[in-house]
Order: C-alpha cells, then structure tokens, then sequence
C-alpha cells in the first residue's frame, strides 16, 4: 500500500519546525499521517495517539516508512506545539479542497466557535476562538479563521469571505457579521446572503419588527410576500417553522439604505418539549427576493446546521472541550486535525452511522479507515 500522492503534493510547503541540522529519528509526514488516522479512530491527544499507532505498527509500515518506529507522545507533543498552524491548515485545506467538485448552489455558513479547554490562566493566555466556513448540504468544513477573541469575528470574517468560493452561494452568518461591509462583500463577489438581525442591532431590529407587525396586521395584504411553515417530529418533541419573507416594491429605496438588500425575513418558531411550549423569533436581512422563499428556507436552516453539525460533532464525537492541551501551537493544530477527521468521515459516503460510530469502525477496519483517508471526490 502506498501513500496517496496527492497527500504528498499538497505538504510540500510544510516545513518541519525541529531545529536544523538535527538527526530526526521520526519523520515530519509520518507523525503527521499517524495524528490524523489516530484522531480519526477515536483517539485523544498524543498519549492516546501513540497507543493507537503501536496497535497498528505493523499495519502502518505496510505505507509509512517509520525508520525508528512509532514517536513517543513528547515527540508528538514537541512537534503540534512549533508547528505553524496557518501553514500546516492551509496545506490540509488545499488536500481537502482537491478531493472536491466546484461548490455551487450551496448554503455557507460562518459561525464562531470556542475551544474552552485551550485557555491557561496562569499565562494569562484566552481561550482558542476560530470562525469557520460550513458547506451546510454537503456537511463539510470549507475554511477557517483563528481569531484572539469572541468580539473580533467582525474582523475575522471578510478574511474568511477570502477563502471560499462566494459565487453562486448563499452566505448566511449570525448576528455578529450582520455588517454593511460583509454584505457588500458578498455582493461584489456574485453571492447572496442572509444574516441574522439580533439585540446587537436593536434599531435595526426594531425597524423590521415593526415591518412584519404592520405586515401580520394586514395579513400582508398588498405586500410582496411568501410564507410557508414546516413541522417535524423526533426525541419527544414537535418543532414548527414559519418563513416568511418580504421585499419592497421599490428595491433600490432597500439597497440605498443595505448593500444587494431586496428582502426581510422572519422566522418563528414553536417548540412542544413534553407539553411546554417555546417560542423564538428570528429576523434577516437578505439579498434575496420573496420568490425565492425556498433558498431563505435552506439558509434560514444552515444557520442552525453550523451548531447542530460542525459543533455538535466537535464536541460530543471528537470531545473537543474537554481537551486540555494547550502548549504552544499543539491547541490550534490538534483542533485542525479534529476538523480534517470530521470532513473526511463525512465525505465517506457508505457508513450508515454517526461520527461516532463510524470512529469505531475506522479503528476496527482498515480498509474502512482508508477509504476515509483515500477518499474519493464526490458524486452528485
């Protein structure tokens, strides 16, 4: 079994940041192949990394060359915390991106996530912050940003808008990117765009509030508009959604005030959990028009999908939070290596289970695990 080429090909740039004019014993591209195929069968940080490629040495030589056999967990340790963790995701992210078909007609979401086990009071050092890039139908992180703090996603996402491809997508960011100038971003690169009008913005909010008051009143008699509401069913609970959304007859009156603006959305939603009624409502601002009530829908439902499937699976499958390593980069490289596993795992497309079994089975079989590892491109 030979290593994939194209892995090869894509961490050429990546330089190993041990000292110079060192005899390594351990090569930098097996300690890299052996921490991603580790995380992928369920391990946790380095110690559990290295149980794992000793149960497997064998196997693993059969396409790594392993000189000195498998690092010890400082060598891994060493290694994750000098290594440069822009580099070291752009190269993943050029792999991942040439196993890919052109996206088009998806729903992008950017939403910001903590890593609450990577901060160290005693240095006085925060929490680990990264905005990411969610291709919501495909389940697959597309990008991502690291950022000093929460209150600086602002900053983050244009940098991000960078590295994906906005043409012919629709991006969807909550409250904290709902900016004029990421609107006009978005605009300017042939994309649409949905974003989430919160308390942050309470005139804002307030304005289009009362839009859908007067609208609801009139039973929006008169007003260019769509509605549609839908149910589902599961774990005990009934969840009902009604979409509604409007544009002004005269659009360049909206895009005067709102870059590409030609729409108001409105979402409310009521949630039965054994008899106790929620209620929600959302507010957007958006590029698209009421006839295009289906897209609001898929967007609308994105912005819920980064939480429910990017974060979700970072924190109950690969137990992110729980992670106590912290030195260095190793934080920062280690939640990179997390997020590959996951887009790999769910670019397989014959598991039939969870992230979290198919972990199981990755560890149990490998010819499963390299199919992971060797994915092929996706098929529509």
């Amino acid at each position: 079994m030979e290593l994939s080429s194209t892995f090869l090909k894509h961490f050429e740039s990546l330089k190993d940041p041990r000292i110079k004019n060192y005899n390594h014993r351990h090569q930098l591209l097996d300690i890299l192949v052996i921490a991603l195929l580790g995380t992928i069968c369920g391990a946790e940080g380095w110690t559990e990394i290295v149980d794992f490629a000793r149960a497997k040495q064998e196997w693993l030589k059969t396409f790594l060359p392993l000189p000195n056999g498998i690092p010890s967990h400082d060598t891994f340790g060493r290694v994750f915390s000098l290594l440069n963790p822009g580099t070291f995701f752009e190269c993943f992210s050029r792999w991942i991106n040439s196993l890919e078909l052109p996206c088009i007609d998806e729903v992008i979401a950017l939403d910001g996530k903590t890593l609450r086990g990577s901060h160290n009071r005693k240095k006085g050092k925060n929490p680990l912050h990264r905005v990411s890039a969610w291709a919501t139908s495909r389940r697959l992180l597309l990008s991502q940003v690291k950022t000093d703090d929460k209150s600086n996603e602002i900053t983050a996402i244009p940098e991000l808008l960078k590295m994906v491809n906005i043409k012919g997508n629709i991006i969807t960011i909550d409250a904290m990117g709902c900016q004029k100038n990421i609107a006009k971003i978005i605009i300017r690169n042939e994309g649409d765009y949905v974003l989430a009008v919160k308390d942050n913005q309470p005139k804002l909010r307030e304005d289009i509030a009362s839009v859908f008051t007067k609208g609801i009143g009139l039973q929006f008699k008169n007003m260019l508009h769509r509605r549609v509401r839908k149910s589902n069913k599961g774990h005990g609970r009934v969840e009902t959604r009604t979409y509604t959304l409007i544009s002004a007859r005269e659009q360049e009156e909206f895009q005067r005030r709102w870059p590409g603006l030609k729409g108001l959305g409105r979402v409310d939603s009521m949630r039965n959990v054994d008899n106790k009624i929620e209620r929600e409502v959302r507010y957007y601002v958006t590029s698209l028009t009421y006839d295009k009530m289906d897209d609001f829908v898929r967007a609308a439902r994105g912005d819920w999908g980064v939480e429910n499937n990017l974060h979700w699976s970072l924190d109950v499958s690969f137990r992110e939070d729980s992670s106590r390593i912290r030195i260095g980069h190793a934080a920062e490289n280690l939640g990179s290596i997390r997020r590959i596993a996951l887009n790999l795992l769910q670019k397989e497309k014959t598991r039939k289970t969870g992230i979290a079994a198919a972990r199981k089975r990755a560890g149990w079989d490998h010819d499963f695990l390299m199919r992971v590892f060797t994915t092929n491109p996706i098929t529509q």
